[in-house]
């Protein structure tokens, strides 16, 4: 059943993200920024801080499924961004603040360089 929570909210985050797409890009705006990528990226983390907030104040409970549900599938599926944001939050909150910033590093660094050689490579094929 997990699996299927994932999937269904996977499904329904992915469509989000490109609707959030279309909306900023088509009706709102016309630049070459990727601002509807800005837009879900920053979206994603306050929904996911929030629901993290919430949950260790017990002021929310999201138990077993809906929780894989709303933080793996939806939310995953929306934006992957806003887990590495929760993760790099919660390194930091909990002192490890040097940890924190090798996260960042490692990811964002790590990231472009795995874009840039993705892209070298299929360039090249």
């Amino acid at each position: 059943m997990t699996w299927f929570a994932i999937a269904v909210g996977g499904a329904l985050g992915a469509v989000a993200r490109h609707g959030v797409n279309q909306l900023v890009h088509v009706r709102w705006l016309t630049t070459r920024l990727p601002i509807g990528t800005v837009v879900v990226n920053l979206a994603g983390c306050f929904v996911i801080g929030l629901l993290a907030g919430l949950l260790a104040s017990e002021r929310l409970a999201l138990r077993g499924h809906w929780r894989e549900f709303v933080f793996v599938g939806l939310l995953g599926g929306f934006t992957t961004f806003s887990t590495f944001g929760l993760d790099t939050f919660l390194l930091a909150r909990t002192h490890s603040v040097g940890s924190a910033a090798v996260n960042v590093a490692i990811q964002v660094v790590g990231g472009l360089i795995g874009v840039w050689l993705g892209y070298q490579m299929g360039a090249k094929a």
